[in-house]
């Protein structure tokens, strides 16, 4: 296939410029990755940011799909020798996949129909003469295919019928009238199934017991919560225009000649056909498409939350303790040094039912001092609140003369998964899994991107809805978004582990085990060109990969920044014009207000590159992540028991969904804020106001103890 051709039709579907996506394309195909494109070929793409280049990537995945598609289409109307000139430019110039099918469905093999059995006896012919509608006694005209299977004039009349029914049903003109009517006024209704209403496994779907919407109007969310009622034997769902009558008389209309013997046949016939085959193929199409566009915007969703936690705060280099808080099995603690390696572990019971408290104290006190322990993190689960309590009051100025390393409480979400992995077992072989988990709070504090990425996404709570959408679209879209946030930051060449190194651009889980094994044989790297000598990381794959990798304190400063090798000289150049060194340009800001990057523009560098390259020098390897920031749940509530009607209390962010914004009040149960209690303005979306991990004052509104479910407002 031309790749023009798919260059303009891109272009035209995403409001870009032909030439733009021609070059991404070809980018694409010489295996470039998103985050490379963008961040180091702009003067190609005219500066496309990722979300573009990922639309242009999909776009053309879409188009390819339907080549092939439309390969296998003429391919088999070519076998059964009835492709024409006329339908094969009409296939040669369809990109779109429903209309492709609609042109192939008369065409296509398929089990036996009705229609089928009527045609192998005959009966096609009088079907015709049904439909011309011109003889003024059909059952006279039916009496002549009165032979073999066909037992008399009712039975072959019947069988033309039926032919004609799926003539109707097959009729391209007949689906879009049917399809426009659908995409008008389609309505989707949920009703419950009365043997499952009073179980207690259809509470969670009771608001959909007895439902009805426009489909174009039904959200992402509620569309899927229903489908999953389906799923699961509580809801019953149906999908249909809302007058089926005007649909049956529009394709009257056009079949249907006159009130005549024959044209009452003919209109049993379309009445059939709407009912048995066009009307159940129409709504099916509008159940797939419904589900897949929700599909679609439950995963942008999940992304952009995806992206938000794992650009969450670090807190960087520090000594920190991790504890994996629980009651009766107690509190597994951790130390950890400034690169996030186990020193030591233990258990501690300062809650009931054991109760050690004082011990507990002693032991605590005892890890901080002998560790130098900087940090602490505490997971958000069961006995989060408690533990962060004692704590606070093990380690208060009365109890010890040290000053209190910060207390941070982390999600824990996705952490008994990594546990349990083989990543993890990999890690520490010698260690269980309460320990393992315990480690990854810790680190979690410390790098939180580096530590997630070890974790299945759909484990690390940021979603809705994941089981229920197309897996392999959804994890298509996560790795994007992770292999995104990693380039975003750039990784330390000598201490990011593999499963952090394998979402680098260019590099993947081999390339990063080679690396790591390589830093382990020889040390640490001292440049980047040292890559080149990593086993079967070849010129593609350092070009790729270099410009996102960082090694802080080499010789060379630009192995330490955004810079890409590749113009390393054009740096030189401009600290030689400058009388400097390289250090000395990106220490010095007068020397750099001095350069005119108009002189260094070239064939293959541009302003925007050149603007990038001054940007880095004015910050080299700067983290774009945000600082982190203490907080502190309202020590009047620990439980959904001890909240009323009217508190203000703080929070944290720690789902956003299409309809809201979930928040940790801190009593073991997120409560709702509604996007229209978002603010006090009409919002698109919750992202607009607030994000992942953020800190916000809720009001309560509402408390259902039934159902546990908690309303909050943030209009205060």
């Amino acid at each position: 296939m031309d790749k023009t051709i798919f260059a303009q039709l891109i272009a035209q579907s995403l409001g870009l410029k032909q030439e733009a996506v021609a070059n991404t394309l070809t980018l694409l195909d010489e295996g470039c990755t998103i985050p490379f494109i963008s961040r180091y070929r702009k003067e190609r793409t005219g500066a496309l940011d990722e979300v573009q280049i990922a639309a242009i990537s999909a776009e053309n995945e879409r188009l390819t799909e339907i080549q092939k598609r439309k390969e296998t289409v003429v391919n088999t109307i070519t076998e059964q020798g009835k492709m024409t000139p006329e339908l094969q430019q009409r296939i040669d110039n369809c990109w779109d996949a429903t209309e492709l099918e609609d042109i192939y469905l008369p065409y296509k093999p398929r089990r036996r129909t009705r229609a089928q059995v009527a045609r192998e006896q005959g009966l096609e012919p009088l079907a015709q003469l049904l439909m011309l509608q011109r003889e003024r006694d059909p059952e006279r005209a039916a009496e002549r295919f009165v032979v073999g299977d066909v037992a008399d004039v009712e039975t072959a009349l019947k069988g033309a019928q039926d032919i004609i029914a799926e003539t109707v049903s097959e009729d391209e003109r007949s689906r879009q009238q049917v399809r426009g009517a659908f995409r008008r006024t389609a309505i989707i209704t949920s009703k419950v199934v009365k043997a499952k209403a009073d179980s207690d496994e259809a509470q969670k779907y009771r608001d959909y017991f007895d439902w009805h919407e426009p489909l174009r109007r039904c959200s992402s969310h509620r569309l899927l919560a229903m489908r999953r009622g389906e799923a699961e034997g509580v809801l019953r769902l149906s999908i249909d225009p809302i007058d089926d009558q005007e649909c049956t008389d529009r394709l009257k209309r056009h079949y249907v000649y006159g009130n005549t013997p024959c044209g009452r046949l003919v209109a049993e016939a379309v009445d059939d056909g709407y009912k048995r085959l066009l009307k159940p193929s129409i709504e099916n199409e509008f159940a797939a498409l419904s589900k897949e566009q929700a599909d679609d915007e439950a995963i942008r969703v999940f992304a952009e939350n995806l992206r938000q936690l794992l650009l969450g705060a670090p807190l960087g280099q520090r000594r920190v303790m991790g504890v994996d808080p629980g009651f009766r099995t107690g509190c597994k603690v951790v130390c950890l040094d400034a690169q996030g390696n186990l020193l030591h572990h233990e258990a501690i019971f300062p809650h009931p039912p054991v109760n050690k408290r004082m011990q507990a104290t002693v032991h605590l006190q005892q890890m901080v001092t002998d560790y130098a322990i900087e940090a602490i993190a505490i997971g958000n689960g069961t006995a989060s609140r408690e533990t962060r309590e004692f704590v606070e009051d093990a380690l208060s100025p009365r109890a010890t003369s040290r000053p209190a390393p910060q207390i941070f409480v982390v999600s824990e979400d996705g952490a008994s998964v990594y546990s349990a992995s083989k990543v993890a077992r990999d890690e520490f072989p010698q260690e269980d899994v309460t320990v393992r988990g315990a480690v990854s709070i810790g680190r979690r504090l410390m790098d939180p991107l580096a530590e997630l990425v070890k974790i299945d996404p759909k484990s690390i709570g940021v979603g809705q809805y994941q089981h229920d959408v197309d897996q392999a679209k959804l994890r298509r879209q996560l790795d994007q978004t992770v292999e995104s946030c990693v380039n975003q930051v750039g990784v330390n060449l000598n201490t990011a582990s593999s499963h952090l190194l394998q979402y680098v651009s260019g590099l993947g889980p081999v390339l990063a085990k080679n690396i790591v094994d390589y830093r382990r044989d020889n040390g640490p790297f001292s440049s980047r060109s040292q890559l080149k000598k990593v086993p079967r990381l070849g010129p593609s794959a350092f070009q790729q990969c270099a410009g996102f990798l960082r090694i802080p304190g080499a010789a060379n400063p630009l192995d330490n920044s955004a810079v890409h090798p590749e113009r390393y000289k054009l740096v030189e150049q401009m600290a030689k014009d400058q009388g400097c060194t390289v250090a000395d340009l990106m220490a010095n800001k007068e020397s750099r207000t001095h350069i005119d990057i108009h002189k260094y523009i070239s064939d293959e560098v541009g302003l925007p590159t050149l603007t990038d390259i001054m940007t880095e020098l004015e910050k080299p390897g700067r983290d774009p992540r945000q600082q982190l920031e203490e907080f502190h749940f309202d020590s009047r509530v620990q439980t959904v028991d001890d909240l009323e009607e009217g508190m203000v209390l703080p929070g944290i962010v720690t789902n956003i969904t299409n309809f809201g914004a979930f928040v940790d009040i801190g009593v073991h149960q997120d409560g709702l804020v509604h996007i229209s209690q978002m603010a006090n303005r009409r919002i698109a979306h919750p992202s607009d106001v607030v994000k992942l991990h953020q800190h916000v004052e809720v009001k309560v509104v509402e408390v259902d103890r039934r159902r546990n479910r908690i309303s909050l407002t943030m209009k205060l």
